[in-house]
């Protein structure tokens, strides 16, 4: 059977007519009332986005769904996890400072934020699952003790996950420090001498001081100390960083698996929204905002992670890319335009999987509101 996924686009040409209204009743037709009760705590998994990113959901946007799950008489509350890399939501106390500069404080939103992971990323529960490479997996606390929860994802690309959308809100979202260390197991970047020019951005930002310079003025990584975050091959000036993508079929499944945790014993109370605007090449976690690959062109809505992502990547696919953006190949309405970002990424591999273990439905039945 397939799984309903419901659509509004930007398009606004009559009064009282506006995005705002669009996300109430998207909210409304997607049934997601119907998964709220009256007092019940509930969770807005969100990304507020590092600081000198603007690629992240408008907190007004935000504000709309908070509003629609007080009028189901539940108390709403904003979340995310704190990240494994260096920056400016590595810990409780700078994450929420970052969310609040970016507009997510109370007197936009209406409700409160909490850190899921608490003050260093160390509050966390072990979620048993059925997997390949996990029996239990490291879910933020804050994240498990809700009774209902609404995923609101910016849908963009990801230089290795391919894409980001509702799933990996689930896996790297959900996951404590500890969980985000689990999923990059196996994945250690490797230098490309020729390219290296010594300038030491990726030996700043190590988060674990796993790089320095040689003597040769080369940058090296220890093996021992990495924790595969990635953080180097995003600053690095001259793209001389780079992880062996032989290790990224395992990743995409960990994070999958990740995903389900999240989810687990729970999956009727949780509704998703995908925000198709801005659709940069790069995720949110990084620093600055680049051009975008695509049109944008709108919201989905779906109680099905899978389903949403799925129908969020066809509708990328779909449009003409722009040619002033990073997209090196694919542009025609058709090509896959996360690979012709991000040409070894596989992100195809978090729906597959993510169906085959019973996360969602890759089949689905978009519906245009």
């Amino acid at each position: 059977m397939k799984s309903k996924v419901f659509f509004v686009d930007l398009k606004v040409r009559r009064d009282c007519e506006n995005t705002i209204q669009k996300i109430k009743r998207l909210y409304d037709t997607a049934g997601f009332d119907r998964i709220i009760d009256e007092g019940e705590l509930t969770a807005i998994k969100i990304h507020f986005g590092e600081k000198g990113n603007e690629g992240f959901i408008s907190p007004v946007n935000v504000r709309q769904v908070v509003d629609k799950i007080h009028s189901s008489g539940a108390k709403a509350y904003l979340t995310d996890t704190n990240t494994l890399y260096s920056g400016s939501r590595r810990n409780a106390v700078d994450h929420l400072t970052t969310a609040i500069e970016h507009g997510f404080g109370y007197e936009v939103t209406r409700a409160p934020l909490i850190i899921a992971d608490g003050l260093l990323g160390n509050s966390f529960r072990q979620v048993p699952i059925k997997g390949k490479h996990f029996d239990s997996v490291k879910i933020a606390s804050e994240l498990l003790d809700c009774q209902s929860m609404i995923v609101m994802s910016h849908f963009k690309g990801h230089e290795l996950a391919g894409f980001g959308g509702a799933i990996k809100n689930l896996a790297m979202g959900g996951g404590s420090v500890a969980g985000k260390m689990e999923q990059h197991k196996g994945l250690h970047p490797e230098i490309d001498a020729e390219r290296c020019n010594g300038c030491a951005t990726c030996v700043e930002v190590c988060p674990c001081d796993a790089m320095e310079i040689n003597n040769d003025n080369i940058s090296t990584i220890d093996d021992d100390k990495c924790i595969g975050c990635g953080e180097c091959m995003t600053v690095c000036p001259v793209e001389a960083i780079d992880f062996n993508y032989a290790d990224i079929p395992d990743f995409m499944e960990m994070m999958t698996e990740y995903a389900l945790g999240t989810v687990a014993r729970r999956q009727d109370k949780i509704g998703y929204m995908n925000f198709l605007v801005r659709i940069t090449p790069d995720c949110d976690c990084v620093p600055w905002s680049d051009t975008p690959l695509v049109p944008d062109i709108g919201i989905l809505a779906s109680t099905d992670p899978v389903a949403i992502d799925q129908a969020s990547l066809d509708l990328v696919n779909r449009q003409q890319g722009f040619t002033t953006s990073k997209l090196e190949e694919n542009m025609e309405p058709g090509g896959d335009k996360f690979t012709g970002v991000w040409k070894n990424s596989m992100g195809d591999i978090q729906l597959s999987y993510g169906e085959k273990i019973g996360l969602g439905n890759k089949d689905y039945e978009l519906i245009e509101i």
